[in-house]
């Protein structure tokens, strides 16, 4: 069983900045990838960014490539995303989820574990 927690989000302006944090319990979290996903009322909950266990695999939607990163810190069982250059766009509520995988998981339907989210809110 693993248990996700995620923070960091808040409002900000078009243009700035938030870097998200998910923490997992459990010893073996270097045995999942790790995925970012969100989700706007209304809407079908999209894929972000995915990482696999050891960090070398990444994969993004093209609507935030070079705009957003996503790393983990297996030592402190964490992964982040760090988001630069936010677009009302952006306004979500983002989730992490964790699958076992060697490489990033773009589909939300694979992954076992979800955290309970965290609002994100980009004004204009």
């Amino acid at each position: 069983q693993v248990q996700l927690v995620e923070s960091g989000g808040g409002s900000v302006q078009a243009g700035g900045s938030l870097r998200l944090s998910c923490a997992a319990s459990g010893r073996t979290f270097s045995s999942y990838a790790m995925g970012w996903f969100r989700q706007d009322p209304g809407k079908e909950r999209e894929f972000v960014a995915g990482i696999g266990w050891s960090g070398v695999s990444t994969d993004y939607t093209d609507s935030v490539k070079g705009r957003f990163t996503i790393s983990r810190d297996n030592a402190k069982n964490t992964v982040y995303l760090q988001m630069n250059r936010l677009k009302p766009e952006d306004t979500a509520v983002y989730y992490c989820a964790a699958v076992r995988s060697a490489v990033a998981v773009t589909m939300s339907r694979e992954y076992d574990y979800w955290g309970q989210g965290t609002q994100v809110t980009v004004s204009s």
